[in-house]
């Protein structure tokens, strides 16, 4: 198995609903996301996926929520938009756009500072 990794970023403002803590209130970040895909086997010129169109994927997701504030977006409407939900809803949105028989989202890292972090995937 192959796994390629792309990179992009977005800014936005949340607040957490329920904490306790500096962070109930509005503030924001300069997000960072990383993007694993994993790959069966390669096509016929040697490629998993090609960079540019996994990079480009990713862009459009993050468009979503590029200077937004993500306690408004539909996609938070229902759960906290933490790091851990954004983390999450990241994956299943790139999931829809790039999974098939030969590729996967593998998995999807995002910091909300270059000191933390939050991973998810869904392998065993």
């Amino acid at each position: 198995m192959y796994k390629i990794n792309v990179w992009g970023h977005f800014s936005g403002a949340h607040k957490l609903n329920d904490y306790q803590g500096n962070c109930a209130n509005l503030h924001g970040h300069n997000w960072k996301v990383r993007l694993t895909v994993s790959c069966k086997k390669l096509n016929n010129i040697g490629m998993a996926i090609d960079f540019k169109d996994a990079n480009s994927i990713l862009n459009n997701i993050l468009k979503k929520f590029d200077h937004t504030y993500l306690n408004e977006n539909l996609l938070f409407n229902k759960i906290n938009p933490t790091s851990e939900n954004i983390c999450k809803v990241i994956f299943d949105e790139l999931s829809k756009a790039i999974n098939n028989d030969n590729n996967k989202v593998y998995e999807i890292e995002v910091w909300e500072s270059d000191k933390y972090s939050v991973c998810y995937n869904e392998n065993s």
